[in-house]
């Protein structure tokens, strides 16, 4: 059984998120929210013209998500975001009274980088894929899952694992 909690799905770009998240979220009957619909305009802006965000174009961000999670906090829900760096992570898991989880999707960049080559129309150039393992800070307290399986797989190896 399920305690309710909110999920942080999180990676680089490319490893999932989105489509682990919402299947993860079905599979609880509990909230979706893609953390990329939360960036201000200037944010994508930036990233569309092959510019990494620093952190201080990701702190209000980071705080808007944090506020999803607690406004769920009673049903739960499913966030997905980056939260490379642990100071993120802070952020995001601030006044959620330790209801909460990371998941981590890990995977090689050789992998990751040949899905963001299939991958079509989204606003994240696929040059700034190395920026973004340059300043990943592995997570110690996440569940991490391989990417290196079908989704449904993962979603199960999540379930498990919960």
């Amino acid at each position: 059984m399920f305690k309710k909690q909110i999920l942080f799905v999180m990676g680089v770009s490319g490893s999932g998120k989105s489509t682990i998240g919402k299947l993860l979220a079905d599979t609880l009957n509990i909230p979706f929210f893609d953390g990329d619909s939360f960036h201000p305009e200037a944010n994508v802006k930036k990233m569309s013209e092959g510019h990494p965000l620093n952190d201080d174009d990701r702190q209000g961000w980071l705080e808007r998500l944090n506020e999803v999670g607690i406004e769920n906090l009673s049903s739960g829900a499913v966030i997905v975001c980056s939260a490379l760096k642990q100071k993120y992570r802070t952020i995001l898991g601030h006044n959620l009274e330790n209801k909460h989880q990371f998941i981590y999707l890990e995977g090689s960049f050789e992998l990751i980088d040949a899905r963001l080559n299939k991958r079509k129309n989204h606003y994240m150039p696929k040059g700034l894929l190395k920026s973004q393992f340059e300043i990943l800070e592995t997570p110690t307290e996440a569940l991490s899952v391989s990417i290196d399986q079908s989704p449904d797989e993962i979603v199960n190896e999540i379930l498990e694992k919960l």
